[in-house]
């Protein structure tokens, strides 16, 4: 069983070495981590290390696909957004918040639920009822088929 453990962390490893080179060659400049060129074991691994590591990627321009998601909370009554990453076998589920600047409203402006979108942004925090979250600024929010 520890053999497990440690090939589960040699992989994140490499996972989280190839994601800090994905900044260049064909993918775009302006993006530090492409999670649309991974495979979806690599994405799933790339978001948990990205919720263990928030700092480390403070200020970086993600890109990323997944099911559409939106909750309402009574306590902020506020929608909030994310975009759902499964792992392989789609037996665990990440979520990453989102926020889209400008005036867009909910549910009018916004995709349907489990619709399939693509976003990019930057990664940042805000500060709400005591507690930091972290979530990515993005301008566009995309349709894919």
């Amino acid at each position: 069983m520890p053999r497990r453990f440690l090939l589960f962390f040699v992989a994140l490893f490499i996972c989280a070495a190839a994601a800090g080179c994905s900044g260049g060659e064909g993918r775009g400049a302006d993006i530090d981590v492409d999670l649309t060129q991974l495979s979806a074991t690599m994405v799933y691994a790339e978001v948990f290390n990205i919720m263990q590591n928030p700092y480390d990627y403070l200020g970086k321009t993600i890109k990323m696909s997944g099911p559409y998601y939106a909750t309402y909370y009574e306590e902020t009554e506020q929608y909030y957004h994310y975009v759902i990453i499964e792992d392989a076998t789609a037996c665990c589920q990440q979520g990453l918040e989102f926020i889209w600047n400008g005036d867009h409203e909910y549910p009018g402006d916004y995709p349907e639920i489990n619709a399939k979108i693509m976003v990019s942004g930057k990664f940042d925090s805000y500060e709400e009822l005591g507690k930091k979250y972290f979530y990515l600024s993005v301008d566009e929010v995309s349709l894919i088929n």
